[in-house]
Parts: C-alpha cells; structure tokens; sequence
C-alpha cells in the first residue's frame, strides 16, 4: 500500500491536465505522506454548468479522506488507502464513491515500502519518460460542526489483489 508519493509541480499539472488552482494560496507538500497535504483533481463543483462541461479544478487537500460521520478531522485509523473491492461497502468510502467524488492523484513517483531484508527500504516508481501519472483517488469536503472549517480531503484508490 503507497504510504508516501511524490507530488509533481503546480506547473507540470497543468501541463499534463490543463488545469489550475482557482486559489492562489493554496498549496499541497512536495514529498505527500498520510494526512498531510497533497493536490488533486476533481470534476468542478458550482453548479450544473461547470459539472457537464467537463471541467475540473486543482485543490490540495489532507491524503487520508475525512468521512462524514468523522467528530474531527484526525482520524484514529488510516484512511490513505481504500482497496476497490471494499469502495462500496465501508463506511468511510461508500457514500463518495456512490456519489462519484472520484479524482485524479497527481504523483511523479511513489514508495513502496520492501521488508525482504528484514528491513523497511523504500522502492520508489516512476514513468519511464519522466512525465506525472494519476492515481485513481476518491474527495470528500468535511465540515467542523464546532468551528465551521471546511476540509477537504482524498484516498487513494488500490487495485484488488487475491491470495492464492
């Protein structure tokens, strides 16, 4: 499971999606572990218009997506990663995905941690032509019902894997 991802910049973005930040102040981390902040693409949100055009928006928000029944932005449970065989049934994922809050993760590379030596070492994946790659994600936006502070968050979103 990614634990830590590269976040391409604001420029290589655009490039590569055609889209930009709406708020110029905003920004997400350079090296993106859970529950820090990281950018993602999303279908554009104000109004019906915007939705059918097709057009979408950069935002940064925290990896590690806030569900709506959480009491407070901190979760005791990680939430980084959400398998795709569990998207429609747990309770953290299923009301975005039933949505469709889907988003693109932006990555330039990702970690992955290796134990075969007994010891955790990082093996980091790239694009062979060094351009960024989007990772499948689910958003949500959570409100502080004590301060009115809006979140937004994502997860990224794993392929299955079976045992055999």
């Amino acid at each position: 499971m990614c634990n830590r991802y590269e976040s391409p910049t604001e420029r290589e973005i655009e490039r590569a999606w055609r889209v930009g930040r709406d708020q110029p102040n905003r920004w997400w981390d350079e090296i993106v572990a859970p529950r820090r902040q990281g950018a993602f693409i999303r279908s554009a949100r104000g109004g019906q218009d915007r939705a059918s055009t097709g057009a979408r928006e950069l935002v940064a928000g925290q990896w590690g997506l806030i569900p709506w029944f959480a009491k407070e932005p901190k979760l005791p449970y990680s939430t980084n990663n959400a398998r795709s065989e569990e998207l429609s049934q747990k309770a953290s994922y299923k009301l975005p995905w039933a949505r469709g809050q889907r988003c693109i993760i932006p990555a330039s590379s990702f970690d992955e941690p290796n134990w075969e030596s007994g010891h955790n070492v990082w093996w980091r994946f790239w694009r062979e032509d060094g351009d960024p790659w989007g990772l499948a994600g689910l958003w949500n936006t959570w409100t502080d019902k004590a301060t009115g502070e809006v979140h937004e968050s994502y997860t990224m979103i794993l392929g299955g894997s079976h045992v055999t």
